[in-house]
């Protein structure tokens, strides 16, 4: 009987995949990760939700995915025979993941990269290892093709989590419990973050939204961590991942949104060109939430453009009625 002969490892830096019961968007990100091979892969996945038949078949098929692994990796699973829900599942498997390393890349099934966010993550995650202020490696970036600072990416102090990178420094600061948001940020302790009044009006309400779902959120807890913390992000001067799950069955239920859903996968070039100074790029920021998080009136009219009615109301009728 003859032994089949498995391909080297390339890729050296620990990659957390987080999965569910979407087989076919894990199967097209898993075959990225396919080709940078990680010597050391950890995948976690909650389990089927209770009265839901469709989801042991599917929780079964997605975890089939992960044994097409036909190079030389260090394997380490996280497999929840209970369903724990978005937030806990999610936070609570990066907690586990960083038991064991000390830094790494994280993909949700969902989450589909150009093949250069790793070696992009990878330098990054080496040469910022001890500087303390920068807390998180986004693969994301979302402006619109504006060019920010003669660098290869730029400081920031929204981590966009669509694909990223950290370390156990930084994710040791993420709290499930984020009740005291609302006084920390009306205390002013948090103004250097907020470019305006309508920002931090925005977040002291998503904040305390947030803190009261996180059976459903996770992210913009480690959002409030960072920020308590003073610390810094990095974004792609590209857009380094794409978000398969806006309209695939997914524990939320999204709008159309340019901004957010016509994003392509754009390359890295290398090597890298680091920014002159480690300070956050006040512009692009306002950019940022202008175009991506607030509800101004410019979002509004682009939604109602992007959407037809019947999506707009299903959309207001899932978040008021959940």
């Amino acid at each position: 009987m003859s032994q089949i002969k498995l391909k080297p490892s390339l890729f050296n830096t620990p990659v957390l995949f987080l999965i569910f019961n979407r087989e076919n968007l894990t199967q097209k990100v898993f075959d990225k990760i396919k080709l940078v091979r990680p010597k050391y892969l950890y995948v976690a996945a909650d389990g089927p939700r209770v009265n839901n038949i469709g989801d042991i078949k599917h929780c079964a098929e997605t975890r089939k995915v992960i044994e097409q692994i036909d190079w030389e990796c260090e394997l380490k699973t996280l497999y929840r025979k209970n369903n724990m829900g978005c937030g806990p599942a999610v936070r609570s498997a990066i907690s586990w993941f960083f038991e064991n390393v000390e830094a790494g890349i994280i993909l949700e099934d969902d989450c589909d990269p150009n093949v250069t966010f790793f070696q992009f993550c990878e330098e990054l995650l080496v040469k910022y290892k001890d500087e303390e202020v920068v807390k998180f490696i986004g693969g994301n970036n979302f402006q619109n093709g504006i060019k920010r600072g003669a660098g290869s990416y730029y400081f920031s102090h929204y981590p966009a989590s669509w694909g990223w990178a950290t370390w156990r420094r930084s994710w040791h600061l993420f709290q499930p419990d984020i009740t005291e948001s609302t006084k920390e940020i009306k205390s002013g302790k948090l103004d250097g973050i907020f470019n305006s009044k309508q920002e931090k009006e925005h977040w002291l309400n998503s904040l305390a939204r947030a803190g009261n779902e996180s059976d459903n959120i996770w992210d913009f807890h480690f959002y409030y961590a960072i920020w308590k913390s003073g610390g810094l992000c990095i974004t792609p001067g590209k857009n380094l991942v794409v978000n398969l799950g806006f309209f695939d069955q997914g524990t939320h239920y999204f709008l159309k949104d340019s901004t957010k859903t016509n994003v392509k996968s754009e390359t890295m070039h290398f090597p890298l060109i680091h920014p002159d100074a480690i300070a956050v790029d006040v512009e692009a920021d306002k950019y940022t939430f202008h175009h991506f998080y607030s509800h101004s009136i410019q979002r509004a009219l682009r939604l109602v453009r992007e959407n037809d009615l019947t999506t707009i109301f299903t959309y207001f009728k899932k978040r008021i009625f959940k």
